[in-house]
């Protein structure tokens, strides 16, 4: 089957089939061109993704990623990059193999089918021009053949006349010969014109022709065998990424079966034990016995003889906070942990009925909130150094003991790499200035003199950083295997001090935020109690007023250690407002709790430290 014996007079539908499958090969080319661009977005929008939840440097987000978890999480991250980076490989291979490829064999294509069809053009326009020869001597030969035979006519006409003359009958003799030897001319020429035409036209039709459309259709066949190995390439380039999908898909398994939720558990328990025993339990105190009793060892309320004990300025009472008088105590366990509402919105408070409502919260039973008290972390120490939003002492003495000697190997650690930087950049400058004592030409040793005196200033400033703080992280180590059980529940009051008496200390009481406060009172001066005191436990005295206030809006305190307040009532305050949005009032001597600080007008006394007033 050939298109030159078989298409031999369909030359204009080749040329628009040919033309149509040009169009279809530039419509793959197309094809696969936005392939790649859906590839190498996608693997972008991967990347972005992993890079997305990838931990931050330096954070507390990236020391999570300790746990065995995080760390499948963090591998799983890290194989969706790999994974995307197939996807460009992919992206690159298509290009590379077939668009680029393809888009210069259409170039050629083109030329091919152009050059093809040009000389079938040219072959048409032969032979059409033979034709046009061919009719035009047929025309001629026609022509003087009519001519030839009006000639012989006209003599034999004027021949038959008898009143012609001689000399016009041989004119016309004459004429009728030339005639004929003209038709006899075309004739030959028409001839041999047919002749050569037909052969032009057998040559046509069973040789150019036929060649010229062999060739386009070898063309064409060409087109489609490409077409077709390149639908080939573009399966292969994917199946040539899958084993390493597969291998990035595995190693996300891998990491989700490398996950140990024992291991998890054993690092939450490293990073939040504290090194404090459990509280013993409370023996039993018999007042049935003399006014003066030894307390249990093991009480909370008290300590062994010769301990520091906690006594309020100017009285013999030695009350510790169990014995806090019920609606004090309440308002110390139960004052309130989130921020203050807002002050309604309306100009008039009476728009609304019953104010803005605290957020409310499940009630615990005091029993918890004591219980949760005592168990938690220990707020320990005086809190001299502990404002509200205050910075951690440098020696880490906010942190129980075991978060403590943590937080000092850390910083030990940390430390020792300093000093070793230091110390390889000293001994660098030290071989250079060698250098250039021995060749001068090389640099001025004088020249390094400041550098080194800086870098061994430094290494002495961070030896010396150092040891302070191997010294108290001996001192935690030393300490934490002999403090006996007394110690350890005394703990969170004296800062872990048995050898000198706690003066000056501030009183711990517990803020609306959850934070710790002193006060400059002198009912919190702490002194040392002898192990007897009395047996009567009289009322705690009340804190004393610094000023009053007035409720601009009714508030109903429905949270633990609020107060409510109707609007215009006049209270006492006992403790200003330290940033939390929370004011300490009292109605009256056994009635006390906290409002918000933009629902009263408070006006502080002259004589009270930092009198102002806020509205």
């Amino acid at each position: 089957m050939s298109w030159g014996t078989e298409l031999w007079d369909q030359f204009d539908n080749l040329e628009k089939h040919t033309q149509w499958g040009i169009d279809i090969l530039e419509k793959y080319i197309k094809f696969v061109k936005e392939r790649t661009e859906i590839e190498l977005s996608y693997a972008k929008q991967l990347r972005n993704l992993s890079k997305k939840y990838q931990p931050k440097k330096n954070s507390k987000e990236e020391e999570e990623y300790k746990y065995t978890a995080c760390k499948a999480f963090l591998s799983t991250l890290n194989e969706m990059n790999d994974y995307a980076g197939q996807h460009e490989v992919i992206s690159e291979n298509m290009t590379s193999q077939i668009t680029v490829d393809l888009m210069r064999y259409v170039q050629e294509l083109k030329q091919e089918r152009k050059s093809n069809f040009h000389d079938g053009r040219k072959a048409q326009q032969h032979i059409e021009t033979c034709w046009k020869q061919l009719e035009s001597s047929k025309r001629r030969f026609e022509r003087d053949c009519k001519e030839a035979d009006r000639a012989q006519q006209y003599f034999e006409k004027m021949d038959a006349d008898i009143n012609v003359t001689k000399a016009d009958v041989e004119k016309a003799r004459q004429q009728a010969q030339i005639r004929q030897q003209m038709a006899e001319d075309s004739k030959a020429d028409y001839s041999l014109i047919l002749q050569r035409f037909n052969q032009e036209q057998w040559e046509y039709y069973h040789t150019h022709i036929p060649n010229i459309f062999q060739k386009i259709q070898e063309m064409e066949e060409r087109r489609i065998v490409r077409i077709g190995e390149s639908m080939k390439t573009y399966a292969e380039v994917d199946r040539q990424v899958i084993p390493i999908i597969g291998k990035c898909l595995d190693g996300i398994v891998k990491a989700a079966e490398s996950i140990d939720q024992k291991n998890d558990s054993q690092l939450v328990v490293e990073a939040y034990k504290s090194g404090f025993e459990p509280p013993g339990d409370i023996e039993f105190e018999d007042y049935t016995q003399p006014m003066k009793r030894t307390v249990s060892d093991n009480s909370l309320s008290s300590s062994k003889e010769g301990k520091p004990e906690l006594r309020f300025g100017g009285k013999s009472r030695g009350k510790l906070w169990p014995f806090i008088k019920k609606n004090k105590l309440m308002s110390l366990l139960t004052s309130p942990h989130q921020p203050p509402p807002p002050p309604p919105a309306s100009a008039s408070p009476s728009a609304v009925p019953n104010g803005p409502q605290s957020p409310k919260q499940p009630k615990e039973p005091l029993s918890h909130r004591f219980n949760e008290f005592m168990t938690s972390k220990p707020k320990i120490h005086c809190f001299r150094s502990l404002k509200r939003g205050g910075v951690t002492p440098e020696d880490f003495s906010n942190f129980p003991p075991e978060q403590r000697r943590k937080k000092l190997q850390q910083k030990v650690d940390d430390l020792n790499r300093e000093i070793q930087k230091e110390t390889d950049q000293r001994d660098a400058i030290t071989k250079m200035k060698d250098v250039y004592l021995k060749n001068p030409q090389m640099g001025d040793p004088a020249s390094l003199d400041q550098k080194l005196t800086e870098v061994t200033q430094n290494i002495e400033k961070l030896r010396l950083e150092a040891q302070k703080f191997e010294a108290w992280l001996a001192e935690v180590e030393g300490r934490l295997p002999a403090r006996s059980e007394q110690a350890r529940r005394q703990s969170g009051l004296y800062d872990g001090q048995t050898h000198q008496t706690v003066t000056n200390c501030a009183q711990d009481r517990e803020s609306p935020d959850g934070s710790y406060t002193e006060e400059q009172s002198q009912e919190s001066e702490h002194k040392v109690l002898a192990p007897d005191f009395d047996d009567e436990f009289d009322d705690e005295e009340p804190l004393p007023a610094i000023g009053t206030c007035k409720a601009l809006y009714t508030f109903e305190g429905q949270n633990e250690g609020t107060i409510s307040v109707v609007e215009g009532e006049t209270l006492s305050v006992i403790e200003e407002d330290k940033g939390d949005g929370w004011t300490r009032i009292r109605r009256n001597e056994d009635e006390e709790g906290y409002v918000p600080t933009s629902y009263v007008e408070v006006y502080l006394d002259k004589n009270a430290k930092g009198a102002k007033t806020y509205i």
